[in-house]
């Protein structure tokens, strides 16, 4: 009798101590699991920012009224892009990309001498000025690192083109008035394409070498080059895009391995011009229900 309450009371002791132990994995799978997920919501709630200091730039969006009616904001108020409701649309924070996106699609807004919509940063060496411009002789850089993340295609099924760097030429007022122009607008000596997934770059040229100081002046003394095309193909990637310019010279760079060089006598007699850099989306087409969404992450200039 004695041994059977001895063995009965084992069976009990092993009978508690599989149940405790099986509760406890059952807690500890639990929590390891409740960690994981919580480690995974924290991952998901990471918010990544764009490198983009906005001090120095303006931008223009295609909303507003008509040829030259195309809305503007300058700093400060370009600061606050994230809050300002007739910006969102068009720039806005990518934060799980860490992108400033750029959106562009065909609208009656467009600037006073271009046909196309954009939504493209102007620098501004003085904040909330266009009048304070650099020349060649002064120099630039820019870097940038951004993504055409997507753009729709013609009826021909190729992919619609977008600019989505420039430098872009300014006549001073006292240009201007000498050559009775209404107004600084003067041709962009350099614009970089995106083009069905890689970089394009287009430059002017003097149509005569030789034309004169006030002649040189007038957008119909220059045209456009042959263009060149990067033999890389960035398709819908990151890619990196430096552009450095001194007197009579200017290198674009294609992630730091392929390099375009303009030094001629068109580039040196460029210098009686001011410039400026643009980046972003300005949109090559007025197809009806045409887009581009244009990602830049890093974007830096300096003089």
């Amino acid at each position: 009798m004695r041994n059977l309450r001895k063995e009965l009371l084992v069976c009990m002791i092993l009978i508690f101590l599989s149940v405790n132990a099986t509760s406890q994995n059952k807690k500890s799978s639990v929590t390891e699991s409740d960690q994981k997920v919580e480690k995974r919501r924290k991952r998901k709630k990471r918010v990544k920012l764009p490198e983009i200091d906005l001090d120095n730039w303006k931008v223009t969006i295609p909303e507003g009224e008509g040829k030259g009616g195309a809305i503007s904001i300058e700093p400060p108020e370009i600061l606050n892009y994230a809050t300002n409701e007739t910006l969102k649309p068009y720039m806005y924070n990518d934060s799980t990309k860490g992108a400033l996106v750029f959106y562009a699609h065909p609208t009656s807004a467009t600037t006073a001498n271009t046909k196309y919509s954009r939504s493209e940063l102007r620098e501004q060496m003085v904040p909330g000025d266009d009048t304070v411009n650099w020349t060649f002789k002064q120099g630039g850089l820019l870097m940038a690192k951004l993504a055409v993340d997507e753009v729709t295609r013609d009826k021909n099924g190729k992919y619609h083109k977008v600019i989505v760097l420039q430098i872009h030429g300014r006549l001073t007022n006292e240009q201007r008035d000498l050559i009775e122009q209404k107004d600084n607008n003067a041709p962009p000596i350099l614009k970089i394409y995106w083009q069905n997934g890689k970089i394009r770059v287009k430059t002017k040229v003097l149509k005569n070498l030789s034309i004169s100081p006030k002649g040189i002046l007038f957008k119909e003394a220059w045209d456009d080059d042959d263009g060149f095309t990067f033999e890389e193909e960035v398709g819908f990637r990151k890619f990196n895009i430096e552009i450095k310019v001194s007197y009579g010279k200017l290198v674009v760079s294609l992630n730091k391995s392929e390099y375009a060089v303009y030094e001629n006598a068109s580039m040196k007699r460029w210098g009686v011009f001011e410039n400026y850099f643009k980046a972003g989306n300005y949109f090559q087409s007025r197809d009806e229900g045409a887009f581009a969404r244009v990602n830049f992450y890093k974007l830096e200039v300096f003089h």
